[in-house]
């Protein structure tokens, strides 16, 4: 049995609980989980991770911080492609 199937079907009884258990906070994460099944199961069974855009994202917010502030986007934008985007300044030819 595939393991979207088996996992979908464990959380729709989970849900079904979940509703008929008459706690709130309860049933508002159900209705949430409801929301995004398709996806939580995506995410398990094809193993996929936020992790490396979370990682760019801190290292985006460090530049931001350690600036102290930017005139206008521009600027910021053009920081985050000078210290991220893995240019290469050496001249060609040139051992780096």
């Amino acid at each position: 049995m595939p393991a979207r199937h088996w996992g979908r079907k464990s959380w729709e009884r989970w849900l079904s609980w979940a509703v008929r258990s008459g706690l709130e906070p309860i049933k508002k994460v159900a209705g949430t989980i409801k929301d995004y099944l398709w996806e939580i199961l995506n995410a398990v069974v094809l193993e996929v991770s936020n992790g490396p855009a979370e990682g760019l994202n801190s290292r985006i917010k460090m530049i931001k911080v350690r600036s102290r502030g930017f005139r206008n986007k521009e600027r910021f934008a053009n920081a985050i492609y000078f210290h991220l985007g893995g240019l290469n300044f050496y001249p060609e030819g040139a051992v780096g």
